[in-house]
């Protein structure tokens, strides 16, 4: 199989996520036109980042792990570094958005983040 990304299912989900400390996934199913158009630009990033672990999620196939992440709607990326969601949000990003969201993450110090969330969970979940 010529394909960069990783089909993720509920039976190897978790461990994927754990096993790697950058997993991207695409939530997107077969009769949305804006995840068909997305696909290519993702497959492209995985090709581009081979360092990463590049998912995706057929909601279709599988409607538990769309429903445990509250995915509303699709196309949605998310981007786990260190079993911390860091990025989530709907919609077909360009190549040089998803490039930069890319770079973005890579760069993301996870001591901070995770301090972050720590003192989010503190103030009674209060983000925002």
């Amino acid at each position: 199989m010529s394909s960069s990304t990783v089909e993720l299912t509920k039976d190897n989900f978790d461990q994927t996520v754990t096993d790697n400390d950058f997993v991207l996934i695409d939530f997107w199913a077969e009769w949305c036109g804006p995840c068909r158009q997305f696909a290519p630009v993702y497959e492209k990033a995985a090709e581009e980042n081979p360092d990463l672990v590049f998912g995706k999620v057929d909601t279709e196939a599988q409607p538990e792990l769309a429903q445990a992440f509250g995915i509303q709607s699709i196309p949605t990326l998310m981007i786990v570094r260190d079993k911390v969601a860091v990025y989530a949000q709907p919609g077909a990003l360009p190549e040089a958005a998803l490039t930069d969201l890319i770079g973005q993450a890579r760069n993301l110090d996870m001591d901070e983040v995770r301090k972050s969330i720590a003192t989010q969970q503190d103030q009674g979940g209060a983000a925002r």
